[in-house]
C-alpha cells in the first residue's frame, strides 16, 4: 500500500477546520463562485437529474458539474470539501433512487474515462478510472481475448459504482478480479487499496456506507486495476452473447435502475414479490416490471415517490406473507421524509 497526495489539492492547512460549521447557504454561495472560476459556464444550477438517471427520475441539484479526468474530479471534490459543502458522485446514474426533491449541494458526474491494459505472458492487468463504462472495459478484454469481465457486458455502470456495490452477474463479481484501487483521501492523499482492504461483500464494500454520508471524510475511488487472464477470442464471444440473450429476455426495457433488491438467503427477490401478488402493480407511472418482479420501471412520467411507495408495498407484502425481510441493493438518494 503506498500514499501519494493528490497534484490538485490544496495542502491540509488550506482547508476550513472540521470544527468550523459555516453558514450553508453562504458556502453554496460562495463554492458556486470558485467552481465558476474553475468551470466557467459548465457547471449547471437547479440541474435536474432527471436527466442523468437511468429511471430518468430525480429531482434539481443545487450544483452539478461533469468531470472529464482524474485530476479535475481531484479538484472539484477538493474545493467541495474545503467550502464544506456535501457531495455526491454520480456515475452513470443507473442502481439509485434520487428523491423527486433533489439532493442539497453538489453532484459531481464522473466521465473519467481512461483505461491502460499491460498484457503479460499469463495474465493481463487493466487498470481504470472510476468513470469508465464496466460494459466497455468488458468488451475492450474480450476484444483482446482476456477473460474475467465479460459477464458485465450489458451493464450500464461505472467502475466506481461496481466497486461501490461490488457488481456482478452469471456468477461473476467485481471482487474476484479486482487487485487494488486508488482513492482520494479526506487530507488529499492518493492512497492505494488492495482487494482485501475493499472488505467485499455481496453488494457491498467498505465504500457503501461511506459513500451515504457524502461528508468531507467521504473517499473518493479514482481508479481500479483487474486482473485478466487468456481465453479464446471465440469463446468469451459465444459467452456473452449468451449472457446477452438471457439479459434481454429476462430484463424489462423501459426505464429502471437494475435489480430493486438483494437476494435472500433462500429466494430470489422477485420471486417473492410475484407469489406475494404484486408483479405488474402500478402507482401513478412506476410498475413493478410484469416481466421481473425485481425491477420497478418508469412508464413515462414516474415520480421517486411513487417508486418508493412501491418499494414498501413490496416489503411489507414480503414481510407478513413470508416472514422474509427484504434488503434494498439500488440506494435512495437525496432529500427523503424517512
Amino acid at each position: 500500500m503506498s500514499d501519494t497526495r493528490c497534484l490538485s489539492a490544496r495542502p491540509n492547512g488550506s482547508h476550513r477546520g472540521a470544527s468550523q460549521m459555516p453558514d450553508a447557504p453562504e458556502a453554496l454561495s460562495a463554492l458556486r463562485r470558485a467552481l465558476e472560476a474553475e468551470v466557467g459556464d459548465r457547471l449547471l444550477v437547479d440541474e435536474p437529474l432527471s436527466a442523468h438517471t437511468s429511471y430518468r427520475i430525480g429531482g434539481p441539484a443545487d450544483l452539478f458539474v461533469t468531470v472529464e479526468d482524474q485530476d479535475e474530479l481531484c479538484r472539484i471534490v477538493t474545493l467541495a470539501r474545503e467550502y464544506q459543502v456535501p457531495y455526491f458522485l454520480l456515475g452513470s446514474g443507473t442502481n439509485i433512487l434520487v428523491s423527486d426533491k433533489g439532493i442539497r449541494g453538489l453532484v459531481i458526474e464522473n466521465r473519467a474515462r481512461g483505461s491502460r491494459l499491460e498484457v503479460r505472458e499469463e495474465e493481463a492487468i487493466l487498470q481504470a478510472e472510476a468513470g469508465a463504462l464496466l460494459k466497455d472495459l468488458a468488451e475492450k478484454s474480450v476484444q483482446h481475448g482476456l477473460a474475467g469481465l465479460e459477464w458485465a457486458v450489458g451493464i450500464p455502470g461505472t467502475v466506481g459504482g461496481a466497486v461501490v456495490g461490488n457488481a456482478g452477474a452469471y456468477g461473476g463479481y467485481v471482487s474476484d478480479v479486482l487487485i487494488q484501487v486508488a482513492i482520494l483521501q479526506a487530507d488529499g492523499e492518493i492512497q492505494e487499496l488492495g482487494a482485501e482492504e475493499v472488505e467485499f461483500g455481496y453488494r457491498t464494500s467498505r465504500f457503501k456506507a461511506a459513500n451515504c454520508k457524502r461528508g468531507a471524510a467521504s473517499p473518493v475511488i479514482l481508479t481500479a486495476q483487474f486482473r485478466l487472464h487468456p481465453e479464446s477470442v471465440k469463446a468469451l464471444r459465444e459467452r456473452m452473447a449468451e449472457y446477452t440473450r438471457q439479459r434481454e429476455a429476462r430484463q424489462p426495457g423501459e426505464p429502471s435502475a437494475g435489480s430493486v433488491f438483494k437476494r435472500t438467503a433462500q429466494y430470489p427477490a422477485g420471486f417473492l414479490i410475484e407469489q406475494a401478488g404484486l408483479k405488474g402493480k402500478r402507482i401513478g407511472d412506476a410498475q413493478i416490471s410484469p416481466k421481473h418482479a425485481n425491477f420497478i420501471v418508469n412508464l413515462g412520467q414516474a415520480k421517486a415517490s411513487d417508486v418508493k411507495a412501491l418499494i414498501d408495498m413490496a416489503r411489507e407484502a414480503v414481510l407478513k406473507q413470508f416472514g422474509i425481510e427484504l434488503e434494498l441493493e439500488q440506494e435512495l438518494v437525496g432529500e427523503w421524509n424517512d
